[in-house]
């Protein structure tokens, strides 16, 4: 399979990198700086902005899906790339894409037709990073892509065991975190089986 991932880099991208080449996919990266990555023969490099439409489109090209790990980092790096995807997507009639996203996007338990970050079914004050990936969210709903966000709560620096609960459009009962690189593992594995298609999925322990 010939994947196209964004934030390759971060704390979860990095990981699905690793797994990707190491299933024997071939995979290309947008970074900003490629010397944070050490070169592999099924690894193709482009240089770039994921905030560009031309730079987006073209690591997409050629793609038979997309993943992105994009983070917020405190900035609108998320809802305005994840409209480029689309737009290049739908241009190269790519229609699977994968994105990681955040439990406060999730169905709240406290109040129906709410999510979780507007109902406070978190703990967290400020909501920023949550309005963020609403905004991505909402491209994809709008779109006709074959969309899942892989939504984890609280999210420590960890290896993958391959146990972990998960659920359609809400976080399990009692779910309080899932570590890097489970989520990792269940991102890889859903953009090959695809059993998650236009939903968000809750991830946790």
């Amino acid at each position: 399979m010939k994947v196209a991932l964004f934030g390759s880099t971060g704390r979860v991208g990095s990981k699905m990198l690793r797994q990707l080449l190491a299933e024997g996919h071939e995979v290309t990266v947008l970074v900003r700086d490629a010397g944070k990555l050490e070169s592999h023969p099924q690894l193709t490099v482009v240089t770039g902005d994921a905030k560009n439409g031309a730079d987006v489109h073209n690591t997409v090209q050629g793609a038979d899906c997309v993943a992105s790990a994009l983070g917020t980092d405190k900035s609108t790096v998320l809802s305005e790339a994840v409209p480029h995807m689309i737009a290049a997507m739908e241009g190269l009639q790519i229609r699977r894409i994968l994105t990681i996203g955040t439990a406060g996007i999730l169905q709240s338990r406290l109040e129906s037709g709410r999510l979780r970050y507007e109902a406070g079914d978190s703990n967290r004050k400020l909501t920023r990073a949550a309005e963020e990936h609403h905004a991505a969210y909402r491209a994809l709903a709008d779109s006709a892509l074959e969309w899942t966000i892989v939504c984890p709560t609280y999210l420590p620096d960890g290896k993958d065991t391959g146990t972990y609960r998960i659920e359609d459009d809400w976080l399990p009962e009692g779910g309080d975190r899932i570590s890097t690189g489970d989520t990792a593992h269940f991102a890889v594995q859903e953009l090959s089986e695809n059993g998650h298609v236009r939903h968000r999925v809750g991830i946790a322990y």
